[in-house]
């Protein structure tokens, strides 16, 4: 037998120039845009007119010509469009999402009785409902802003219990049935941390706000795994036709923690989860013991807890420092005494993972500020990157602990456009000069990681990024912004949305921006969002997603 002995130093050669040119052959390179991307360590956007990426990661990006080591590159034809690094949402609620997608859709009625004839509709095509359930009703934009009663729902004749969750998830509409159901009666006490609205004579009207909605949930009957995994699917289908390839899933359940890690297990995630786990949940010391998540290909990673300090500002349950200007005898509601908060963020910071508390009112904003002060000096655990959810209402005085305490800012921009109508009804005019506040807190150096608060905005991100931009709603109104000196530039507004976000869930090494080496997510528009007409932004269309280098939603 004949032996063919191949030199070591030829064989690396062999290896060095076949990887090569593997690499160049299975490499894809996409031209003929023009592409925005941050980097880490510029304030500024990089463009560019060209992305080469192979085996799902960024191999480079550039202007002109593409160097020659790509020339082999599958090259697809961006045809004129802007690209841009896949759009990271920072809070969203996936399963509320795909389940409000298949129950009674209340967004936007403009009436008490719109609402119930939207009920009486669903009800008659849903007869094999056990409940009905829905959600998006907003009493502001309603002619007299009053509250909900169940006598309308009542006067339906629906015999089945019916819950409606208020747009922002801190309050629900309830029948008679449903009241009965919950064990609720006009001599039944508010919980603490919740509300039963009563009338003039002391009858319970309907309205649950905030752990008062505990009560009925307790009675619901639950989403079984199959119906949540149609409602993920759902979910997944349209977030990745608006762009978005990451989202900070903000309460991640046992059900939801199980579906996605078998998910991951078969490769059918389809875009990437930083998941958020429910801090009232009783599997939390196991979960915090059990440590990180995190898959190789970044799809799932869980490092983070949920944890709520107050209600929101629409149903008054937002806590704040002082009385409600529009309701003297109201300060608003902490869903979680300080005591107990404190006892969670020591412990979770603890076990490493990273606090991230829901607080809308400036009393909850400095329950949570104190908290983590409190915290770092006992545990530690400033490295987190801990965040304060919402941040809406910040005393003045508070502003500058978010940097002092390395808090990250998870706002949404959308919330400004939609609570400009009845905010300062609710604070006074004093207060709103530390509410929204992007760019002060931009400004000081405060981390800003924008995201919608899906489903209780709607999940476009190009409705945010319009949002921080120009303080306008979609009518473009008022015609000089809301509180305008607290709009982002168009810059600002996309890094929130890309990197700023990433490094919200330590992940701005992998996601978030269009550098080498990173993964190869990234989507294509119909406009330029960084210096088209910033009014326009709204309008954007996506037209393909990728994912990983591999087209996961094309228009």
């Amino acid at each position: 037998m004949r032996l063919n002995i191949v030199p070591a130093c030829f064989t690396s050669l062999l290896l060095f120039f076949s990887s090569h040119l593997f690499a160049a052959n299975s490499c894809q390179i996409l031209v003929n845009v023009t592409g925005y991307t941050a980097m880490q360590g510029s304030k500024d956007l990089t463009t560019f007119n060209w992305l080469a990426f192979n085996k799902g990661k960024v191999l480079s990006i550039g202007r002109g010509n593409w160097p020659k080591q790509f020339q082999s590159c599958h090259s697809i034809d961006g045809q004129g469009q802007f690209l841009l690094p896949g759009l990271i949402d920072a809070h969203g609620h996936v399963s509320s999402l795909g389940n409000e997608m298949l129950r009674v859709k209340l967004r936007g009625v403009l009436s008490e009785q719109q609402a119930v004839d939207r009920v009486k509709q669903f009800a008659q095509n849903n007869s094999q409902a056990r409940w009905i359930i829905g959600r998006g009703w907003n009493q502001v934009l309603w002619l007299n802003k009053a509250f909900p009663s169940r006598r309308s729902l009542d006067a339906t004749g629906i015999k089945k219990p019916v819950v409606l969750t208020r747009i922002d998830g801190h309050a629900a509409w309830l029948n008679s049935k449903a009241l009965a159901l919950a064990g609720i009666n006009d001599a039944t006490p508010d919980p603490a941390g919740g509300k039963i609205l009563r009338d003039a004579k002391g009858k319970a009207t309907g309205i649950l706000v905030d752990n008062a909605m505990n009560l009925v949930a307790k009675v619901m009957p639950p989403n079984n795994r199959i119906e949540q995994e149609y409602a993920f699917d759902k979910a997944f289908e349209h977030l990745l036709s608006l762009g978005i390839t990451s989202v900070h899933d903000a309460g991640v359940s046992a059900l939801d923690l199980s579906i996605y890690q078998d998910r991951v297990k078969q490769h059918k995630l389809p875009l990437r989860i930083y998941g958020m786990l429910e801090g009232s949940s009783g599997w939390l010391n196991q979960w915090l013991e059990q440590g990180h998540i995190q898959d190789a290909e970044d799809y799932l990673s869980i490092r983070s807890v949920k944890l709520y300090s107050d209600g929101a500002l629409g149903s008054r349950g937002a806590a704040l420092l002082a009385p409600y200007a529009d309701d003297s005898d109201n300060s608003g509601l902490l869903l979680t005494p300080p005591d107990k908060l404190q006892t969670l963020v020591n412990q979770i910071l603890a076990h490493h993972f990273q606090v991230n508390v829901h607080a809308i009112g400036d009393k909850g904003n400095r329950m949570v500020l104190d908290s983590l002060e409190s915290a770092y000096k006992k545990v530690g655990g400033r490295q987190q990157r801990n965040r304060i959810e919402h941040a809406q209402i910040v005393a003045l005085d508070d502003i500058p602990r978010f940097k002092d305490l390395d808090v990250i800012a998870s706002m949404q921009p959308t919330h400004a456009t939609s609570d400009m109508n009845m905010a300062g009804d609710r604070l006074g005019q004093k207060r709103l000069k530390g509410s929204y506040a992007w760019q002060t807190f931009l400004k000081q150096g405060t981390i800003v990681a924008s995201g919608s608060d899906f489903p209780v905005e709607y999940a476009n991100a190009f409705y945010g990024l319009h949002a921080a931009v120009t303080r306008q709603d979609r009518n473009n109104q008022p015609l000089k912004g809301w509180r305008v000196e607290e709009a982002m530039t168009p810059t600002q507004a996309l890094i929130s949305f890309t990197l700023n976000a990433a490094y919200a869930a330590h992940q701005e090494k992998v996601i978030g921006s269009l550098e080498k080496g990173k993964w190869a997510d990234f989507i294509l528009v119909d406009r330029d969002i960084i210096n088209g007409n910033p009014q326009d932004i709204w309008k954007t269309q996506v037209l393909q997603t990728w994912i990983a280098g591999k087209l996961r939603y094309k228009k």
